[in-house]
């Protein structure tokens, strides 16, 4: 069974909550293991503020490549059947030839870190003719006032927002803009079992 996506509990946990908000989107509720979310848990939140309080920075950069090489290693293990794939700086971008929109084709979901009113992390599950497939876990119940930007809350299995392609790729700090290239990144998430590869389908061709 899968279960829907949620929102994160604070103002700082959106890092581990679009995580796990991927892995739920991508396998069943039982076969996601207890020791995946409690590692997700574990090495996030991983920031201290300017005052020195822990956590209350979120999640780092640095702490989101160690999850994504660490679930490549427990995958070893057989015990789930996902792969991850880090991407940061110019690598991360909305287009044709981006890594990402390659992995929402093919079934996979992209973690990334952009703007909303600071860095926040949100996943995102799919592609559509009005945008980008979003499920932002901070939880919002008035329409955005920012052209194209749809609220939606009837799809809590894959999205709560669709986002415009054009707002990804700014490099200003502007509402969902990737941002800068120092500030960009990426964890691109599959299950290997339903991963469309050119082997599986003949339309990944054309």
């Amino acid at each position: 069974m899968k279960n829907p996506l949620h929102y994160q509990l604070s103002e700082c946990d959106c890092g581990p909550t679009a995580l796990l908000n991927g892995l739920s989107y991508l396998f069943q509720r039982e076969e996601i293991p207890p020791e995946v979310i409690r590692n997700v848990m574990l090495y996030c939140l991983d920031c201290y503020n300017d005052e020195g309080i822990p956590c209350k920075s979120g999640t780092s950069m640095a702490a989101m490549m160690f999850l994504s090489n660490w679930l490549n290693g427990f995958c070893k293990t057989g015990r789930l059947p996902v792969s991850s794939q880090y991407l940061s700086g110019r690598s991360v971008y909305i287009g044709p030839e981006s890594y990402i929109n390659d992995a929402l084709m093919r079934g996979g979901v992209a973690v990334v870190r952009l703007f909303y009113e600071e860095a926040h992390y949100v996943v995102l599950t799919g592609i559509e003719k009005d945008g980008i497939r979003m499920f932002d876990p901070y939880y919002e119940e008035e329409p955005f006032k920012e052209e194209g930007v749809q609220l939606v809350l009837d799809q809590p299995f894959s999205h709560n927002r669709i986002v415009p392609a054009c707002y990804f790729n700014q490099e200003s700090l502007e509402l969902y803009a990737f941002g800068p290239y120092e500030m960009r990144e990426a964890v691109l998430l599959f299950n290997n079992e339903t991963m469309i590869t050119p082997e599986k389908s003949i339309e990944y061709f054309i």
